[in-house]
């Protein structure tokens, strides 16, 4: 494969000689530090920065608690967007997440497509890092008349990681924009992904009370085979009508799947300070994850002199299958964390899978209205129908249902033109999934959880270019655990509370910051506690979580800047006893962009270093459940617009 990407290396390079670069340049220009609205989560191309993420904003996924969007749209994210078709990815909480009709509680993750234009243009990207990775991508935008365009793009990449397992992937995407009069728009899209000769690399799951011991970084031991497989789809419509200048239709509709043809689990159980440990392999049947979503909208906006009224009449639906379980276990016996592993299978005995179905409907009216240097207030209502199915081996189907109403509130008051406060409170619907397979009720469907939300802050222009934004909230969501019959049920609530600030924009003119802090106070109240099952501490939420991030562009090298970022994450619970806790620990990246003409085209040279000081430690797969973090890694990457 190395050999087939210099090849296309060498042809990619000979073909940019021969092109002019228009002044929209793609790639070459990204920099999600200079882009970044705020610190709370901006992904540009291959950079992400901020303190939130589509799966952890406020300490819970905003995902789960349906508050994924396509271009303002709603859609359940299965797969996600992905880079080829996507033009950024923004997390929006707090102020900024006002703007968005028909909120739940957590955050807004919003997924903006690429818009293709109407000239065409190109660019290329490859990378390379001394774990080994390596990657390629090119893009490009095709006018095909005055009112068509596509953009499209592909991505071939060698996957290599810290603990040395290794991977390949290929990544496919298109999006079109199709005017046919000035008032309609049409924009389908679709994605793919293929991930295959992924090696599996061990979870440790210490038998006490206590960390893992020391595991060395990119040493695999096997088993070489199986290997991971899957293919992910995503495609879809966008469509917008301007009836008038006072009436808009705006309509979505996605489809998106998951199939793991096979998956596993390399365990190492019961494992002792001195590395001994009981090897599990769990290989589980082919599964299926699949997900109809969309979102038909209509907008009604009227004036009356400084002020805007938009009343939104909103049906949202979601139609989503799960087949999964069906699982081979090879118990490899006793071990040690540096003993290899001879290759497994290749024929394995699955028992019988399960199907989750999950159909929802949900209707809502919204208001919002905008007073020009005054303020806004925005109110929604909304009735969704829930159900859910389970439906396992030898059982009877098992259902749960919900009709909930759901509603939210926010305001905003603009004191000056550089100070505005703002107040808002969601009430919202979410899954909890099944009962573990340890629990007396064992996969039984578990009823949708109504959760909620208040949060209230201010956001200062200290001047033009650079913003302060800071809020207090509080998410409260019930909380399953098992109780002293070991059923698992509901047993208490868990509340996050919280401060979150951002300090965006330019501090001189050549030096960009994006700096943002999110002080916590996780807590499980609730039966679980009083019987000791469960910590006051939920598992894997820290209370401090800092991230600062600088682009400087020193006046004596022209097209040069220099980036930094440093992200520091307090002690958390690693059990749910709460009797073992990561350690704290902060992250150093450094980095810098040479921006220069190759061919008469734009282009950029990256170099970075992420955990620029080695940084040894643990992530959670679980409660007491670990992974070793990346080491120090470098990576020199090389973009080309044409």
């Amino acid at each position: 494969m190395v050999m087939a990407w210099r090849r296309f290396g060498a042809v990619v390079a000979a073909t940019l000689a021969g092109w002019e670069c228009p002044a929209d340049a793609q790639r070459a220009g990204e920099n999600a530090v200079t882009a970044a609205e705020d610190a709370f989560g901006t992904s540009i191309g291959r950079e992400t920065i901020g303190l939130y993420s589509s799966g952890s904003v406020r300490g819970f996924s905003a995902n789960a608690a349906g508050n994924a969007r396509i271009e303002g749209l709603y859609f359940d994210p299965v797969w996600q967007p992905n880079a080829r078709m996507r033009r950024s990815l923004t997390i929006r909480v707090g102020l900024s997440a006002q703007g968005y009709p028909f909120p739940a509680p957590t955050g807004i993750v919003d997924y903006a497509l690429r818009r293709p234009g109407n000239a065409p243009s190109g660019s290329f990207y490859a990378s390379a890092d001394t774990y080994g990775s390596l990657a390629m991508e090119l893009d490009g935008v095709l006018p095909i008349t005055d009112t068509l365009s596509v953009a499209g793009g592909g991505g071939l990449y060698r996957n290599s990681f810290y603990n040395d397992t290794e991977g390949k992937q290929h990544i496919e995407g298109v999006t079109a924009l199709w005017r046919p009069t000035p008032a309609i728009e049409i924009q389908p899209f679709w994605g793919r992904s293929d991930i295959y000769d992924d090696e599996f690399g061990p979870n440790f799951v210490p038998g006490g009370s206590f960390l893992p011991p020391r595991v060395r970084r990119r040493l695999f031991l096997g088993p070489q085979q199986p290997k991971y497989r899957s293919t992910a789809v995503i495609y879809g419509s966008l469509a917008s009508f301007e009836i008038d200048e006072n009436w808009r239709l705006r309509a979505g509709l996605f489809r998106t799947f998951f199939d793991d043809r096979l998956t596993g689990a390399n365990l190492l159980l019961n494992l002792q300070p001195d590395g001994r440990a009981r090897q599990l392999f769990i290989v589980n049947a082919p599964s299926r994850l699949a997900s109809t979503s969309g979102e038909l909208r209509l907008t009604r906006r009227f004036t009356d002199g400084p002020r805007l009224h938009q009343v939104h009449l909103s049906l949202r639906g979601r139609g989503r299958r799960n087949r999964f379980d069906g699982a081979a276990v090879i118990d490899l016996g006793a071990t040690t964390i540096d003993r290899p592993v001879p290759p497994l299978g290749p024929n394995f005995i699955f028992s019988q899978q399960s199907v989750d179905e999950v159909r929802q409907w949900t209707g809502g009216i919204a208001y919002e209205g905008r007073w020009r240097n005054v303020g806004e207030l925005g109110v929604s209502l909304q009735r969704t129908d829930y159900s859910k199915t389970v439906s396992r081996p030898g059982l009877p189907p098992v259902e749960t249902e919900s009709s909930p109403w759901l509603y939210s509130v926010a305001a905003a008051a603009y004191l000056t033109d550089r100070l505005a406060l703002y107040a808002g409170y969601t009430r919202g619907l979410e899954e909890s999934g099944v009962a573990p397979a340890s629990a007396v009720n064992r996969n039984e469907p578990l009823p949708a959880i109504l959760t909620s939300q208040r949060d209230a802050g201010f956001r200062w222009t200290i001047r033009p270019n650079l913003r302060l934004v800071a809020g207090l909230f509080d998410v409260r969501k019930p909380y399953f655990e098992r109780d002293a019959g070991n059923r698992f049920t509901l047993l208490g609530e868990v509340r996050h509370q919280g401060i979150e600030a951002s300090l965006t924009g330019q501090l001189t003119p050549r030096l960009n910051i994006v700096a943002g802090a999110v002080l916590l106070r996780p807590r499980v109240t609730g039966e679980g506690v009083d019987l000791g099952r469960v910590g006051r501490r939920p598992v894997g939420q820290p209370t401090r979580l800092l991230r600062f991030n600088a682009d400087w562009r020193p006046p004596q090298l022209p097209g040069v800047s220099l980036d930094l970022g440093v992200v520091h994450t307090s002690r958390r619970p690693a059990t749910r006893d709460n009797l073992v806790s990561l350690p704290a620990r902060t992250l150093v990246d450094i980095g810098g962009r040479y921006a220069f003409r190759l061919a008469g085209n734009n282009a950029s040279l990256r170099l970075a270093v992420t955990n620029l000081f080695n940084v040894y430690g643990f992530d959670l797969r679980g409660s007491g459940a670990y992974d070793i973090i990346p080491g120090r890694v470098a990576l020199a990457s090389l973009a080309v617009d044409f």
